[in-house]
């Protein structure tokens, strides 16, 4: 391979622009790309299981896997556009200066413009993005076990790698605070409410509250549904690994109860089919058909958490850092005084040590080595 710097004078009228390889721009995002692109065109009685196999391709991933994919590509095609280098072939010494900017702070490649280093766990999704990018693109793939990739990422891990920084749990008394500051005779004040129980006892991750429907097969976007009963409310749920079921019971006040709180929502709102949490717009006197975003139940975590008073001895600014979408699941995991083979197929997980990474108040110490191997 020529160095890269005999490369780059003849590379730069060869570099496509950021937008035109962007997933979002060339119809990747559905899987366009499932077909080879130097392929000849599909006769026409084959275009329709084409386009049936974009479909699939694009379920194989979740909407915001496919809008984060998007974004890497953009921002690598960015980068080497700014680099006078080429995105294809794909080059792994190139996707390895590529991950050593990300990680020194300069993967903008702007003169003018400053960027922030990136953590691991970042530069590990990035370059998974590229990898897919790659594929969907058909003809060669990514090597990421190239020692120019795989080398680089050792060394990146070893000098930047720390601890993962988790969320904390918001515990019951927690919640209860949260939803004192809620409006009860506003619809928003109602829905959030409502998405704020059934997140904590359901154990729900963000896209899963929003993905809900009122019953099954009511939306092309739903990612599951609920069931109400007398004794409480099934949720059903398509997740990382498959469908799952989750049983939500009554509360033991009608104050917290989430059954409650979902049934008076609905009835208030007139929702009779399609997403469950929608966004309330005509000054919180209307509900409209659209689903909500998945950030939002972030946005309304923080929101409460901050009006409550939750952790009122830090400041604002990093109590408003301390908790998100997940402080649910972990107040959940963390509260449940249950065997916790009960509290992991609640929140999904395919181990108990995932399970345990949620319980923030779990005795560490239970079982002490020390003193068994007679200390």
């Amino acid at each position: 391979m020529r160095p890269l710097v005999e490369q780059n004078a003849e590379n730069r009228s060869e570099v496509p622009s950021a937008r035109s390889l962007s997933t979002g721009d060339s119809g990747d995002e559905r899987g366009d790309a499932v077909l080879d692109p130097v392929s000849p065109p599909l006769p026409d009685h084959l275009q329709g299981l084409a386009e049936q196999a974009r479909n699939y391709v694009a379920a194989a991933s979740s909407a915001n896997t496919r809008k984060a994919y998007a974004s890497d590509w953009k921002h690598f095609s960015a980068w080497c556009r700014w680099q006078g280098l080429s995105v294809l072939p794909p080059d792994p010494q190139v996707v390895g200066l590529y991950i050593t900017a990300c990680a020194s702070g300069s993967s903008t490649g702007a003169p003018t413009q400053a960027d922030k280093t990136m953590g691991v766990a970042t530069i590990e999704r990035r370059l998974s993005s590229l990898c897919w990018n790659y594929a969907q693109r058909g003809g060669e793939r990514l090597d990421r076990k190239d020692r120019h990739i795989a080398t680089v990422m050792a060394g990146i891990r070893n000098r930047h790698a720390a601890p993962p920084r988790q969320k904390e749990a918001i515990l019951p008394e927690d919640l209860i605070a949260m939803l004192e500051t809620l409006d009860r005779g506003s619809l928003r004040g109602l829905r959030d409410r409502a998405m704020l129980l059934l997140g904590f006892a359901g154990g729900l991750r963000r896209s899963e509250i929003t993905g809900l429907d009122l019953g099954r097969d009511q939306s092309e976007d739903g990612r599951g549904w609920i069931e109400i009963t007398d004794k409480g409310v099934l949720v059903t749920l398509r997740g990382k690994t498959g469908w799952r079921e989750v049983e939500v019971g009554r509360g033991s006040s009608d104050a917290t109860c989430p059954l409650v709180a979902l049934d008076t929502w609905i009835r208030f709102a007139r929702l009779a089919k399609g997403p469950l949490f929608r966004r309330v717009t005509g000054r919180g006197k209307d509900v409209g058909p659209d689903r909500l975003n998945d950030q939002e139940v972030a946005r309304l975590v923080k929101k409460a958490v901050l009006a409550a008073g939750v952790r009122s001895d830090l400041p604002e600014t990093e109590r408003g850092q301390l908790f998100a979408g997940h402080s649910l699941r972990a107040g959940l995991a963390s509260s449940a005084e249950v065997d916790e083979r009960h509290v992991q197929k609640q929140l999904g997980h395919a181990s108990a040590e995932m399970t345990r990474r949620y319980q923030r108040r779990r005795d560490r110490f239970r079982v002490n080595l020390t003193k068994a191997a007679g200390l």
